[in-house]
């Protein structure tokens, strides 16, 4: 079975069950400040699962592209990635438990030919704020599924959500396929990480919603939530390592031709894995408008392409040749996500560039390294404070520091580097939980006044500019608005105060704000705005504000003008070539 047969038969199961099939969204969160990336297929669904109607019904499925790189240190081995397409389907208060694990056990078997004999499964064991889920263990029994094949397990492993500190989540059923291999101690068991079990289906049940100060308290409509992902092809194939499936075979097949060398050879699999899964994940983000940098979506997609790169000098990739490995990612998966075609020189600029920049800083620590080592020339050591600098200063895997200190009959502290490490790690995770501590997706008054405000900008901005302006990212705080969009140069003063005229003149005239769900191609015919058609399904909605504008969106919005309050327009900047940016306050 190939990637492309799983993805149509996935679809056409959900599709036969009464669901409606909706587009893989952006990587890049639209409106959302609490995440960089999209990193679950019911990411772009949170006002759904809140309760807000959706335009295709409560049924839905899709595949989405996803990025994480919370396990980017795991990257190397056979089934982790940082980018991964996620096949998903829905109950947006519809049906629950029985129908959910049924469906999925069907697919598995009678579609996809697994034995059930090696199928397991994990439930949520309960704890003070949720009971045991009897119920889901009782539905695999009745599947067949034997009690020496059902674990109870906590919510560490078995409870999904919230994303932050707030927001929808549940107990959930998690399948795991018994790949034959010996344990690898009494305590190896469905979710340990030896590879005897892997994970290929996820159905959680989202019926309760934590609040800020900590209950669980249960949501107003239950919902079904679950994700498979696409790299788990092999399985089904008798292929347990992923980097051997259609997905990534010609992807690795590339870099043996640029590098000369096997993927054969154990020492060669670790940085090939982490070459194919980068560039692609990096081809992707790039895509999707994001260019390297130190900041935000920028910072992840740089470390993504610096690291490759890294692990490239391990196989003697001293020329440019990240964008050889783009070429065939776009081979491979340019014909299901059609802006990899579309932003095909994009992508390999970036990449080249990139790559030239992190080749002179890596000239650079190389000069560094001589220094350190003039320092230590006595003890032959090199410290794990020292190694772990060379790495965050300079991009230097621990693996090149041990080779070059090998060649010179010098020795690294590896402990005190794996200690360092840890502690950069701690810190990073807390910077995170910091970050996104809001929740997945920010819905208060003010955002959503904000949210508003943007399609009053966006119009303004065409009937000043003109219609060449598209917008192409926003980002909506509590603070502030951030709007990017097409425009080659900067705005004058003048256009800025026009533009600002214009939104303010809205606000003031109390203008109604009307949402109509309709087929795509009458909203076009409408003259709505559409920013991404790929990623519409069939019935859209279509936000009109007076006669001043009209979008197709998925809200929510406020219902009059009025209510949003006046704009300032506080600075106006570039953000790469041909894009501009707004950020814009609601003052009293």
């Amino acid at each position: 079975m190939t990637a492309e047969e799983l993805r149509k038969k996935f679809i056409n199961f959900f599709v036969g069950k009464g669901h409606k099939e909706i587009p893989s969204a952006s990587l890049v969160p639209e409106n959302d400040p609490t995440a960089l990336f999209i990193s679950a297929g019911m990411h772009p669904l949170v006002p759904y699962l809140l309760g807000e109607p959706h335009p295709l019904g409560r049924r839905l499925c899709s595949i989405q592209k996803c990025l994480r790189t919370d396990d980017i240190e795991e990257v190397g081995d056979e089934n982790h990635h940082t980018f991964f397409e996620m096949m998903g389907n829905w109950s947006l208060g519809d049906y629950w438990k029985e129908e959910a694990i049924s469906w999925s056990f069907e697919f598995l078997t009678k579609h996809l030919g697994m034995n059930p004999k090696y199928l397991f499964v994990t439930c949520f064991a309960g704890d003070y704020d949720a009971p045991k889920d009897e119920e889901s263990a009782e539905i695999w029994r009745k599947l067949g599924i034997p009690n020496e094949r059902i674990y109870f397990l906590s919510k560490k492993d078995n409870w999904w959500g919230p994303a932050g500190k707030t927001g929808p989540c549940g107990p959930d059923t998690e399948m795991f396929f018994d790949t034959g291999r010996e344990k690898c101690g009494p305590d190896c068991r469905p979710g340990c990480h030896c590879g005897k079990y892997i994970e290929i289906w996820n159905d959680v049940f989202m019926e309760y919603n934590k609040t800020v100060e900590g209950r669980y308290e249960p949501l107003k409509q239950r919902n079904v939530d679950t994700g498979m992902g696409v790299e788990r092809v092999g399985i089904f194939n008798g292929i347990y390592d992923n980097y051997q499936t259609d997905l990534f075979s010609p992807i690795i097949s590339r870099i043996e031709t640029i590098s000369g060398k096997s993927y054969a050879s154990e020492e060669n699999k670790k940085p090939m894995r982490i070459i194919a899964d980068h560039i692609r994940a990096a081809t992707f983000i790039i895509a999707d408008g994001v260019s390297p940098g130190n900041v935000e979506q920028g910072y992840v997609l740089r470390r993504l392409i610096r690291r490759a790169i890294r692990y490239g000098r391990s196989l003697q990739l001293n020329e440019v040749f990240t964008l050889k490995v783009a070429e065939k990612v776009i081979e491979v998966m340019g014909d299901i996500y059609p802006e990899l075609q579309s932003n095909k020189e994009f992508i390999f600029q970036q990449l080249k560039e990139e790559e030239e920049k992190f080749s002179l800083a890596l000239n650079r620590g190389l000069k560094e390294f001589e220094k350190i080592i003039e320092k230590h020339k006595d003890e032959k050591k090199l410290t794990g404070k020292a190694a772990f600098y060379l790495y965050e200063t300079f991009g230097f895997p621990i693996e090149l520091t041990e080779e070059i200190a090998k060649e010179i009959g010098y020795w690294v502290d590896i402990t005190g580097f794996q200690k360092e490490m840890a502690e950069h790690q701690k810190k990073s995770k807390a910077g995170m939980e910091k970050r996104f501590a809001g929740g997945l997706a920010d819905h208060s008054e003010i955002v959503v006044k904000y949210h508003t405000a943007t399609h009053l900008l966006h119009a303004a901005l065409r009937r000043v500019l003109g219609s060449q302006v598209r917008q192409v990212g926003s980002n909506l705080t509590p603070d502030r608005l951030r709007f990017d969009f097409t425009y080659p140069k900067k705005l004058s003063e003048d256009q800025i105060n026009r533009v600002e005229k214009l939104i303010n003149e809205q606000i003031e005239s109390s203008l109604p704000v009307k949402m109509e769900i309709m087929s795509l191609k009458d909203a076009q015919k409408e003259g709505a705005i559409s920013l991404f058609v790929e990623k519409y399904g069939e019935k859209v909605k279509v936000y009109t504000i007076g006669n001043f504008s009209k979008e197709i969106c998925g809200g929510p919005h406020v219902s009059n003008t009025k209510q949003i309050g006046k704009i300032k327009i506080v600075k106006e900047e570039s953000v790469g070539v041909g894009k501009r940016r707004i950020y814009a306050k609601i003052i009293d």
